[in-house]
């Protein structure tokens, strides 16, 4: 089980809040760590992360499989709003090109 805890999604930002950097993990929402240096953040929240994984297993629970290991298809649906929609398909008709690439390109920038 060691590696799979060392393919989660762990990411370290400034909290101007608190002051100090933050650990976090994608895969686990609920958890953080904050520490002094960037380093120190991601030590701790790997910590509390393997510390949860094995507390998981250990009670038969379900543990969250890393992003990095699920596959996509790419395609997902969007609920909007009709305004929203039809401008959409406006922007697309005078472009010249689809919904879909229309969608596409404004969510890439």
């Amino acid at each position: 089980m060691a590696l799979q805890k060392d393919r989660y999604t762990y990411r370290v930002t400034w909290s101007e809040d608190d002051q100090e950097y933050i650990g976090l993990v994608a895969e686990f929402p609920s958890l953080s760590w904050l520490a002094k240096t960037q380093e120190s953040a991601l030590k701790g929240i790997r910590k509390v992360v393997y510390d949860i994984v094995d507390d998981m297993v250990a009670n038969n629970e379900t543990v969250p499989e890393p992003i990095a290991g699920k596959r996509y298809s790419g395609k997902f649906a969007v609920r909007t709003v009709p305004e929203l929609h039809r401008s959409l398909a406006i922007q697309a008709a005078e472009a010249g090109v689809s919904l879909n690439r229309i969608v596409n390109l404004k969510l890439s920038h």
